[in-house]
């Protein structure tokens, strides 16, 4: 029998609970052990939890929050001096990414369509670990908090665009008009929802600001309002919270909005994590699990080498250049959501979709330890290395 939604969240988060106290003690990192719970609890687990889909549709409003965030702790001016400086970083290691996603793929006999879509699955790093574990402090004041916002936030516009490819037409044909219709808006977006909080939010906020409740809703009802309107717009609701939260970064309001959404974001961003594990087909394993050894092993080299030797040839610290480079050293969501279309649409079958689900899932726990143990973040298991 199918738990009622109020039981799975039972399960999710006092499994969660459960699990994270045991974590701590065996100093673990906290994202082990959802993803681990996930697959406990999931379909291919003990099947305590059989509708994932419905969990993993709750769990993206974590990663809209989490845009949405990102958004608010970014100044205008100062994101497009970062993805000036990004740019050709991010297009050169994303085109070595996905040669190398290729020719794994080629080489464990994958169709040549297939191995295009591994080498797209391969291209990019996770948003979501990236500033999760990347300190506070470093995200506001620090370089390297700019330039690897700066590295996400363009993966994440390639990541949209080989979405849209994929979406486009029935065997990944391209459908050029709708792809120009979609960037066109873009832009147009940006400019109506910075001229509406200029004009009209900001002035609510102003009249109204003694109302703490008022302020919470507004900005939940503004990010969901403008990232609805981005994926109706073929955008994705990601792109859209955003640009909800750049918009209002230049407001004196943006850091309290931050603060009070964070324990939101994070309730969502658990739910994330359990629908990872939980969607594992564990039965598929055995059939891709040395392929997915290999692959994470080259992910997890190849990410922090490429990184370095591009950062460092654009004149950063050997040591910044290796701090990126390792948190950025797995795939990403975006991964899995590739892997999930493509699958739906046919592009892929169900053996190449689960070697890109266990590639992130390995990519993700192995460089999850890399950064807990080696580089400050907000739940290292070292005092000395723990930054909020």
């Amino acid at each position: 029998m199918e738990p009622t939604l109020f039981q799975s969240f039972f399960l999710i988060f006092t499994g969660a609970a459960i699990v994270a106290s045991l974590a701590l003690y065996t100093r673990q990192p906290l994202l082990v052990a959802y993803i681990l719970l996930g697959m406990l609890l999931g379909p291919f687990g003990f099947a305590f939890i059989t509708n994932v889909e419905v969990i993993s549709e709750i769990s993206r409003v974590g990663i809209i929050f989490l845009l949405f965030l990102l958004g608010l702790d970014m100044q205008p001016k100062a994101l497009f001096a970062v993805l000036k400086q990004a740019t050709h970083i991010g297009l050169i290691s994303s085109a070595i990414f996905a040669g190398a996603g290729y020719a794994v793929g080629w080489l464990f006999g994958f169709s040549h369509l297939e191995n295009l879509i591994i080498g797209m699955a391969m291209m990019f790093s996770s948003t979501i670990i990236g500033i999760k574990l990347l300190p506070t402090t470093v995200l506001h004041h620090k370089h390297t908090g700019d330039l690897m916002v700066g590295l996400l936030l363009l993966q994440d516009f390639l990541a949209i665009i080989c979405l849209m490819v994929l979406l486009s037409g029935d065997l990944g044909r391209v459908d050029l008009p709708t792809l120009g219709k979609t960037f066109a808006a873009l832009p147009l977006v940006a400019l109506a929802a910075w001229a509406f909080v200029k004009w009209i939010l900001l002035r609510l906020i102003q009249t109204f600001d003694r109302f703490h409740e008022y302020i919470f809703l507004v900005a939940i009802g503004w990010c969901m309002g403008l990232a609805e309107l981005c994926e109706y717009l073929g955008l994705s609701a990601e792109i859209g919270a955003f640009i909800a939260g750049i918009t209002l970064a230049t407001s004196p309001i943006s850091q309290y909005i931050a603060i009070s959404l964070k324990p939101l974001r994070d309730f969502f961003l658990i739910i994330f994590f359990f629908a990872i594990g939980a969607r594992f087909d564990l039965s598929l394993l055995p059939e891709v699990a040395f392929a997915a050894l290999v692959m994470a092993a080259i992910v997890l080299a190849l990410k922090p080498v490429t990184y370095r030797l591009l950062l460092r040839h654009h004149s950063e610290q050997n040591r910044l250049s290796w701090d990126i480079g390792f948190r950025l050293g797995q795939i990403s969501e975006f991964s899995l959501l590739i892997a999930f279309v493509a699958l739906n649409a046919g592009l892929i079958g169900a053996r190449a979709s689960t070697l890109i689900e266990a590639t992130a899932i390995i990519t993700f726990l192995v460089s999850s330890y890399i950064v807990i143990f080696n580089y400050p973040n907000p739940i290292a298991v070292s005092d000395k290395l723990r930054r909020d």
